[in-house]
C-alpha cells in the first residue's frame, strides 16, 4: 500500500520507474521467466504489438503464470503493453494463487499510464478487486466511472453474492434499475447471479419480483435466465407444489441445453419427486440432449429411492457405458453410490477394481458402502489401502471410519481416529467430524470422552449440541448433565431444532408426568408442536407416564396427523389394555403399514381376545418376525404346542432369521409343555445370545429342571454373555422350585460381586420365595426388611405370606401381612392366605377377624374355570 501511495503523487510518474515497480512485484511472486525469454529469444525485435497480442492470448487460454511472465519480459525491454493486454494481464493476476500484490501494482501500474479511464482495463481491476473480497475497492473504480454499463454492475453483485454479501446484491440490482439507461439495465448475467441469491435465503416473494421484471424485459426465454428460475423455484418449493413453477419457468426456455435438464432433474428428485425426474431423463435423452456426469450423478439417487431403483439403476448404468460416460471419475463415484443404497457391494467392488484413476470422494463412497451394508470387517483394510496410496483422507473418510467402530463397538479403533485428528489441527476444525466423535464415543456407552470432544470443538453448531444431549439423553443416569449443557445452549444459541425439541422430551419422559407437560409447554413457546415427529414425540411421552387421556386431547387437536401419529396412540392404548379406543382409531386409518397390524395383534393378544387375534393374522400378506412373536402369544394361551410348530415351519419358509423370534419360539415351546423340542432349536441355533439363554433357562425352569438351568447359565458365562436381571430371575426361580437354595443364594452375590449387578424389584422378590419354599423363614424376613425402599413390593412380602401359609409359621406370617396389607390392601388372595395360616393352628378367631374384613371391604372369591382345545377331524 505505501508503494501505490508513493505511485498516486502528482509529479512522480516515470514510465521507467512503473515498468521497473510492476518488473519488481512480478519478481516478488516468484514466476518462471523461462517462457517469456523464449518468445523474445525467438522474435529479434519484437514490437509491442506483438508481445500485447501473445498476452492476451496466454489469458484466454488460461495460462495465466505464462501471462504473467511474458508482462514481466515486456516490461523489462521496456515495451509498454496496450489496454487491452493489460486488462488480460490484471485478469491473470486475479487468478493467480498469490497474485494480489501483483494485482495491486498493476492498477498502479494503470493509473500512471493513463489507461485508468478506458473501460476494458476498469472492468479489469473491479473484477479483480470483486474475487478477492476487496468489494470497497471494487466500488471506488466503479464510482469513478462516468457510465457504467452492465457488465460493471455485474461484476459488483457478483462480488457482493460470492462474499456473502446478500443485501448489497439487492439493492444494486435495485439500483441498475433505477438508473434508467438502456446500457445499464440488468441483463441475463444479472439475473443469473441475483436469482441463486433468492434460492440461497429460501426467498420465494424476491425471487417472483426477479422473474417478473424477466418476463417484462423479454428475457424469459433465455436459457440462463430459465436455468437459473427453474433452479431457485425448485430449492424454495416443497414436495408437490413445486411443479407448476418449476415446469412453466422450464418451458419457457427457447433453447434448453444440459444445465436446463439437469437443474429440473435436480430440482424434482431434491423435492421428493423421483418418478417425475425420471420421466424427463428419459425425455431427455429422446430430445437429443446428450447427459452428463452432473446429470447422472442426478438420477442416480433418484433410482436408489425408487420402488423397482435396482432395475433403473442397471439401465443408467447401461447409459454410461454406452455414451463413454464412464470414463469420468464423478461418474464412477454415482454409480458405487447408487448400488452401495441398493446393496450390490459386489458391483460397488466390481467398479472400484475397473478404476483407472481414483480420488479422495472414490475411497470415500467405497469405505461408506461398507459401512452402510454392514462389511465392517472390510472397512479398515480398505482405509489402510487409502493411506498406503499417500493420498491424504479427509473429514469424511473418518466419519465413515468412527460409524464402523461405534457399530462393531471397536473402542480402541474409534480412540486411534481420536488421535489422528488430535494431532492434525485441521481436521479438528472440522465440525462435522467432531460431532462424528461425540456419536462414536455415546454409542460406545463413553459420555466422559464424548463431553470432553464437545469441548474440544472450536465452532460448535447445532448438530454439535444435539449430539451431545442426545448422548446423556440416552442414559437416564446422567439428566442432571442434560439439564446443565441444555442450560448452556439456551445462552449461547438463538435457535433450536425439532431434534433438539425431541431430546428434550426423550428425558422428561423418565423424570415423569411434570417434565412431559414443561417439555409440552416448551414446544408450543419455540413453535415446534406443529412438527409431526415432536407431536408424537410427546404422545408417546404421556402414554409412558400413563396419562392416556393428555395424550389423547393431544391427538384429537393435531392438525394434521401421519401414519406415526395413528400407531403412537394405538401403541398408547395398548399399555393401558384399551381395546375399544385402539378399533377405533385402527378402522378409521385409511392407510395401514405392518406395524399398525402387530400393535392390534399383540392388543388382542394381551387381553385373551384369540380369535381377533388370529382373523388380524391371517389378513396378512406377510408376516414379518413381530408378527410371529405376537401370535406366539395366543397359542402360549392357548397352549397348543401345534400352532406353535406351525409358526415356527413358518418362520423357516419365510427366513426369518431373528434372534428375538427364536427366543419367542423357546418361549412359547417351553410354556405349552415341550422342552425337548425347546432344546433342539437352542441346540442348532447359530448365533446364540442373551435373549436365547434365558429363554431356556426359563424354560428349565418352568419344568423344573434345575440343575439344567444351572448348568446353562455355566455355558453362557463361559461365552462371555454376560447375565441380566432377567437371566436372573429366570434362574433364581428354577432353584426356588426345585429346593437349591444355596446354589440360588451362591448365584444371586456371584452377580453382584462379578459383574457389580444391581438387584432388580423382581430379582430380591425371587430371592425371598428361594429362601421361603427353603424353609428358612426367618432368613426371609430379614431379607424382605433389608430390600432398599425404593425396590420393596408386595410381591415379596406375598411370597412370604404364601410360605407361612405352608409351613405354619403363624409369628411371621401376621408380620408378612401387616407388611402386605399396608402396600395393597385390596388384593384378596392375601386376606385368604392369613386366614389358611390361623385355620391350620386352629386359631378360629382369627379366621372369622378375616372373614369379616373380606365382608366390611365387599371382596368374593372368583369361581375357577377350566378350558380344553379340541381339534376337528
Amino acid at each position: 500500500m505505501l508503494l501505490l501511495a508513493r505511485l498516486g503523487k502528482p509529479g512522480c510518474y516515470s514510465p521507467i520507474a512503473s515498468s521497473r515497480l510492476a518488473h519488481a512485484a512480478l519478481r516478488r511472486n516468484r514466476l518462471h521467466t523461462g517462457d517469456a525469454h523464449n518468445v523474445f529469444d525467438a522474435a529479434p525485435a519484437p514490437d509491442h504489438r506483438q508481445c500485447s497480442a501473445l498476452l492476451r492470448a496466454r489469458t484466454a487460454s488460461g495460462d495465466h503464470s505464462g501471462s504473467a511472465s511474458l508482462l514481466r519480459g515486456m516490461l523489462g525491454r521496456g515495451l509498454r503493453p496496450d489496454r487491452l493486454a493489460l486488462a488480460a494481464a490484471i485478469k491473470s493476476a486475479s487468478s493467480l494463487p498469490d497474485g494480489g500484490a501483483l494485482g495491486s501494482c498493476l492498477h498502479g501500474f494503470v493509473v500512471r499510464a493513463g489507461y485508468a479511464a478506458r473501460v476494458a482495463v476498469a472492468k479489469a481491476v473491479m473484477d479483480m478487486y470483486g474475487r478477492r473480497g476487496a468489494l470497497a475497492d471494487a466500488r471506488l473504480v466503479f464510482d469513478e466511472m462516468s457510465c457504467p454499463d452492465a457488465v460493471c454492475w455485474n461484476i459488483l453483485i457478483t462480488g457482493s453474492s460470492r462474499a456473502g454479501l446478500f443485501d448489497d446484491v439487492f439493492s444494486l440490482f435495485r439500483s441498475m434499475l433505477a438508473c434508467g439507461v438502456d446500457e445499464s439495465m440488468p441483463t441475463a448475467v444479472t439475473v443469473a447471479v441475483v436469482i441463486p441469491v433468492c434460492a440461497k435465503l429460501r426467498d420465494l416473494r424476491a425471487g417472483r419480483s426477479v422473474h417478473g421484471y424477466v418476463v417484462k424485459a423479454g428475457l424469459e426465454s433465455d436459457t440462463l435466465c430459465g436455468n437459473a428460475l427453474v433452479s431457485m423455484y425448485a430449492k424454495c418449493g416443497g414436495g408437490s407444489g413445486i411443479t407448476g413453477d418449476v415446469h412453466r419457468a422450464f418451458s419457457s426456455i427457447r433453447c434448453k441445453d444440459v444445465v436446463s435438464w439437469n437443474s429440473i432433474i435436480a430440482g424434482y428428485s431434491e423435492n421428493g419427486l423421483f418418478e417425475e425426474a425420471l420421466t424427463l431423463f428419459g425425455q431427455m435423452i429422446s430430445e437429443g440432449c446428450l447427459p452428463n456426469y452432473s446429470t447422472v450423478a442426478n438420477i442416480l439417487p433418484v433410482c436408489s429411492f425408487m420402488e423397482h431403483g435396482m432395475h433403473y439403476g442397471k439401465e443408467v448404468h447401461g447409459f454410461v457405458f454406452r455414451s463413454g460416460l464412464y470414463m469420468d471419475v464423478s461418474v464412477c463415484n454415482a454409480l458405487m453410490a447408487h448400488y452401495s443404497k441398493v446393496c450390490e457391494m459386489r458391483v460397488v467392488e466390481s467398479i472400484f477394481r475397473s478404476m483407472g484413476s481414483r480420488d479422495i470422494v472414490t475411497w470415500n463412497t467405497m469405505i461408506a458402502g461398507y459401512v452402510m451394508n454392514g462389511y465392517h470387517s472390510r472397512v479398515l483394510g480398505l482405509f489402510r489401502r487409502l493411506l498406503s496410496t499417500g493420498m491424504a483422507p479427509d473429514s469424511v473418510s473418518f466419519v465413515s471410519l468412527l460409524t464402523a467402530c461405534a457399530q462393531v463397538g471397536d473402542v480402541r479403533g474409534g480412540m486411534g481416529v481420536h488421535g489422528y485428528i488430535f494431532r492434525r489441527p485441521a481436521l479438528r476444525h472440522e465440525t462435522s467430524l467432531m460431532n462424528a466423535l461425540i456419536s462414536f464415543y455415546s454409542q460406545c456407552d463413553r459420555l466422559d470422552d464424548a463431553l470432553n470432544s464437545f469441548e474440544d470443538i472450536l465452532d460448535k453448531d447445532s448438530v454439535s449440541w444435539n449430539a451431545i444431549l442426545s448422548a446423556c439423553a440416552n442414559r437416564g443416569h446422567h439428566i442432571e448433565e442434560f439439564i446443565r449443557l441444555f442450560s448452556e445452549m439456551c445462552r449461547k444459541v438463538t435457535r433450536w431444532d425439532s431434534i433438539t425439541i425431541l431430546n428434550v422430551i426423550r428425558v422428561s419422559t423418565s423424570c415423569g408426568i411434570k417434565m412431559v407437560r414443561e417439555a409440552h409447554g416448551c414446544s408450543l413457546r419455540v413453535g415446534y408442536i406443529g412438527d409431526i415427529s415432536v407431536a408424537n414425540a410427546i404422545i408417546d411421552a404421556y402414554a409412558k407416564c400413563g396419562h392416556t387421556q393428555d395424550a389423547d386431547i393431544l391427538f384429537r387437536n393435531l392438525a394434521g396427523r401421519n401414519i406415526v401419529t395413528d400407531n403412537t396412540m394405538i401403541s398408547c392404548y395398548l399399555k393401558n389394555n384399551s381395546v375399544e379406543e385402539a378399533e377405533i382409531i385402527f378402522h378409521q386409518m385409511s392407510e395401514k403399514e405392518q406395524t399398525t397390524w402387530n400393535l392390534m395383534i399383540q392388543l388382542y393378544a394381551r387381553n385373551n381376545m384369540c380369535d381377533q387375534a388370529f382373523s388380524l393374522f391371517h389378513q396378512l400378506e406377510c408376516p414379518d418376525a413381530v408378527s410371529i412373536t405376537n401370535i406366539l402369544l395366543v397359542c402360549i394361551q392357548l397352549s397348543s404346542v401345534q400352532l406353535v410348530r406351525e409358526c415356527h415351519a413358518y418362520m423357516l419358509r419365510a427366513s426369518l432369521e431373528d434372534i428375538h423370534l427364536e427366543g419367542a419360539l423357546l418361549d412359547a415351546y417351553s410354556k405349552c409343555g415341550n422342552i425337548a423340542n425347546a432344546f433342539n432349536l437352542f441346540k442348532i441355533s447359530p448365533n446364540k445370545d442373551i435373549v436365547t439363554f434365558t429363554a431356556m433357562i426359563g424354560g428349565y425352569a418352568m419344568h423344573g429342571m434345575a440343575e439344567e438351568a444351572v448348568e446353562l447359565f455355566s455355558d453362557m458365562l463361559t461365552l462371555d454373555i454376560k447375565p441380566d436381571h432377567v437371566v436372573l430371575t429366570a434362574l433364581l426361580s428354577a432353584c426356588s422350585h426345585a429346593g437349591l437354595v444355596d446354589a440360588g443364594i451362591k448365584i444371586f452375590k456371584f452377580a453382584r460381586e462379578t459383574y457389580r449387578f444391581e438387584p432388580t424389584a423382581e430379582n430380591y422378590t425371587c430371592m425371598v420365595d428361594l429362601l421361603a419354599r427353603g424353609g428358612r423363614l426367618q432368613d426371609a424376613y430379614s431379607f424382605a426388611l433389608d430390600i432398599p425402599p425404593h425396590l420393596a413390593n408386595a410381591n415379596a412380602w406375598g411370597s412370604l405370606l404364601g410360605a407361612c401359609n405352608v409351613h405354619g409359621e403363624v409369628k411371621i406370617g401376621q408380620l408378612a401381612a401387616d407388611h402386605l396389607f399396608a402396600m395393597e390392601g385390596g388384593d384378596m388372595g392375601n386376606y385368604i392366605s392369613v386366614s389358611n395360616i390361623y385355620a391350620a393352628d386352629e386359631k378360629w378367631d382369627g379366621v372369622e377377624h378375616v372373614r369379616k374384613l373380606l365382608t366390611s371391604k365387599d371382596m368374593k372369591k372368583p369361581a375357577g374355570c377350566s378350558q380344553a382345545l379340541v381339534y376337528s377331524q
